[in-house]
């Protein structure tokens, strides 16, 4: 075959070519290297660290409650309290018990497994006497689960006191489907009851995650009443021991709370009541803030929005703010707006031509 000069010249070329990324890769792999042989040390650190009792760890071979666990435990128990609203199959009348079988065998195998390691570890953190967590976990599941049906009409209450309570709310599928003061109150519902069985942990991280999703704090351990509705929601708090009576309403920012207290003072009244009491048919509007466990708000009342606090209110009274004096005054910069209003009509004129 003839020489050919130009396919000669192309093979050097990417000989060349080869050598030259070889030579870069080897490069930014002696480079890696040189960062990861770090890495080690680092971890002698941290690992030191677990042996320091300023910080917090569990290292141990009992596996503590998961966190994980326990919001796929909410999720179930959306499916199981509101039928066809959470599911990814066709539900009806024929398959209804099936599918609720299903899924409360499910969620008891779940439950039970989180409440005996919720046990387990509450009892060996304080080192306390054994209490058969096991067979607890499996009592405390079942006795959780006789409390469904009856949360469920509960639930119902909040879903129609929503919908009364919002001209926005066009019906009660919207109001499931999207209201976060619903997720928060059905989220609080059912943590509360496990409060109420002195479930460690559990109650806890459902509420915090409904508080990361809704903005809406509700500690499981408040007392609340039936027809409850949080318009809105975004801020909301509701302390450990706030006693909220039925059909109450909430606007966005209201806080239900305890006075600040010292690290001394938090020890002495960590057992005691802090949060305020809400009796009957009360409504508090946006950014009010209530404080104290001594305080109460008489059945009826309205709160005002920004108001603040700290001392009982009677039955049927108003609290509102003296009425701000508004000030209006010339816009120095009115002109300058109307002209740029008729530059942009222009413009836009111009573009349709």
């Amino acid at each position: 075959m003839p020489h050919n000069p130009a396919k000669a010249n192309e093979g050097e070329n990417m000989s060349k070519n080869k050598n030259l990324p070889e030579t870069q890769c080897q490069t930014a792999i002696n480079e890696a290297q040189h960062y990861r042989e770090r890495i080690p040390s680092i971890v002698n650190k941290l690992t030191a660290t677990c042996n320091n009792k300023g910080c917090f760890e569990h290292i141990d071979a009992e596996p503590i409650p998961s966190r994980r666990a326990s919001i796929d435990i909410l999720h179930q128990l959306g499916r199981i309290l509101y039928p066809g609203y959470f599911t990814h199959s066709r539900l009806d009348r024929i398959n209804l018990e099936y599918y609720l079988g299903q899924e409360v065998v499910a969620l008891y195998e779940d439950i039970s497994e989180q409440i005996m390691r919720a046990i387990r570890h509450d009892c060996r953190r304080n080192d306390r006497a054994c209490t058969d967590c096991a067979e607890r976990g499996n009592s405390l599941a079942v006795e959780f689960l006789s409390h469904l049906p009856a949360l469920r009409e509960t639930l119902a209450k909040d879903i129609q006191a929503a919908y009364d309570g919002d001209p926005a709310a066009k019906d009660y599928d919207e109001v499931i489907f999207s209201y976060p003061g619903l997720m928060a109150i059905t989220t609080y519902r059912i943590a509360h009851i496990l409060y109420g069985l002195q479930v460690p942990f559990i109650p806890r991280i459902m509420t915090e995650y409904a508080h990361s999703r809704t903005g809406i704090d509700i500690h499981p351990g408040a007392v609340i009443g039936e027809r409850f509705f949080i318009d809105h929601g975004t801020g909301v708090v509701i302390g450990e021991t706030t006693v909220i009576g039925n059909r109450v309403r909430l606007y966005q920012g209201v806080t239900l709370g305890a006075i600040s207290l010292s690290p001394e003072e938090c020890n002495i009244l960590r057992d005691r009541k802090r949060h305020p009491t809400i009796e009957d048919d009360v409504i508090i509007y946006a950014n009010a803030t209530v404080l104290g466990g001594a305080t109460v708000i008489g059945a009826g009342s309205v709160i005002g929005g920004n108001v603040w606090i700290t001392h009982s209110v009677t039955p049927d009274t108003q609290v509102f703010l003296e009425k701000q004096d508004l000030i209006f005054g010339e816009n120095k910069y009115k002109d300058q707006a109307i002209k740029k209003r008729f530059a942009i009509k222009g413009q836009r004129q111009n573009k349709k031509k």
